[in-house]
């Protein structure tokens, strides 16, 4: 099985955020499977391959680049023309197109659904992020009634839901910073508010897979959410959860108060969180690369690949249709 490569523009600093920490936690589970490593293309790290370096040599045929920084995308693939790439489609709406040799790891069923529209023609398949083991309910007392991560969240959720709630005396607590224990933190929360589809509308583009309303879940929470992009793979509510921001602050605000008067801790079917944690997901990826190795080891050479759904092609496509309409219509003999 060939190495891989996976291309991040930096792991620190400015480049932090949640699609960068899914990305290393891949690169971790892949080294389960084959060789794998971390390479950087904006900034030079100590310990770490940088691009330019790793281009001079020689014998690269043996090897994959996983390429995944939507907006980095189209630059980086151009670069590695010629060369075994993949791409890691977290976040969908960036705009641009891939050649059908570049197969497509997808991390939700939505993002799934969008490429396989784009590039109908291309290698495609779903591989959700990870869901790590120490995200589980430790059946403690909770003291905090409501917990907003403030990356991330709409105007409405901070401005709005979060003062009607404290005026009910509840024990709201916002963060605007790191957090060293996410699961010790969950543990602690009642009811977890989280509204995205502000944030991801005015960037263009779509939540890739929201990862903290799934680990909410997972330490028993009751998660009040947007359903936005990749959400939608996984909440369902009324069932696993509650659709936040309903019509109007009042709703949601007796709706709230309602679970913490009542408060249970959340109970997923055992067949619920298994997809998302370690052993699900390093089988997946090993049958998946399986399957991409054997098609770079294919000579796509002199091959004619399926067209396109180009402009051009679409245009020519909506041309016949109207043309055999107006033939059929009009020249046709009933």
């Amino acid at each position: 099985m060939r190495n891989l490569y996976f291309l991040v523009p930096g792991t620190d600093g400015k480049f932090a955020c949640g699609g960068l920490w899914a990305e290393l936690k891949t690169v971790e589970l892949a080294k389960k499977i084959c060789n794998a490593e971390v390479v950087t293309y904006r900034q030079r790290e100590q310990d770490k391959l940088f691009v330019d370096d790793l281009l001079q040599q020689k014998q690269l045929d043996d090897c994959i680049f996983v390429i995944s920084w939507g907006f980095d995308v189209p630059k980086l693939s151009a670069k590695l023309k010629g060369f075994n790439i993949i791409y890691h489609a977290h976040t969908t709406g960036y705009g641009f197109s891939l050649p059908a040799n570049i197969p497509i790891i997808t991390v939700s069923r939505n993002s799934m659904g969008y490429w396989g529209q784009k590039s109908p023609n291309s290698l495609i398949y779903y591989l959700p992020n990870q869901i790590s083991d120490e995200f589980y309910n430790y059946q403690e007392t909770r003291d905090i009634d409501v917990l907003v991560l403030a990356r991330k969240s709409s105007t409405y959720l901070l401005k709005q839901l979060v003062p009607e709630l404290q005026q009910h005396k509840c024990n709201v607590v916002v963060i605007n910073s790191y957090i060293d224990d996410v699961p010790g933190l969950f543990n602690q929360v009642k009811v977890y508010l989280y509204d995205s589809a502000e944030y991801w509308a005015q960037r263009g583009v779509s939540e890739g897979f929201g990862l903290q309303p799934l680990e909410a879940l997972a330490c028993g929470c009751q998660v009040f959410s947007s359903i936005n992009g990749g959400l939608a793979d996984y909440l369902d509510p009324g069932f696993n959860c509650h659709k936040i921001a309903a019509y109007s602050s009042r709703f949601d605000v007796q709706r709230i108060l309602k679970v913490i008067d009542n408060w249970q801790a959340m109970t997923l079917p055992e067949t619920f969180l298994p997809e998302y944690r370690t052993q699900n997901i390093v089988k997946k990826l090993g049958l998946i690369l399986e399957e991409i190795n054997i098609f770079f080891e294919k000579n796509h050479d002199n091959i004619i690949s399926i067209s396109d759904l180009t402009h051009m092609r679409l245009a020519q496509l909506r041309l016949k249709n109207t043309t055999e309409k107006i033939i059929k219509k009009y020249f046709t003999k009933s």
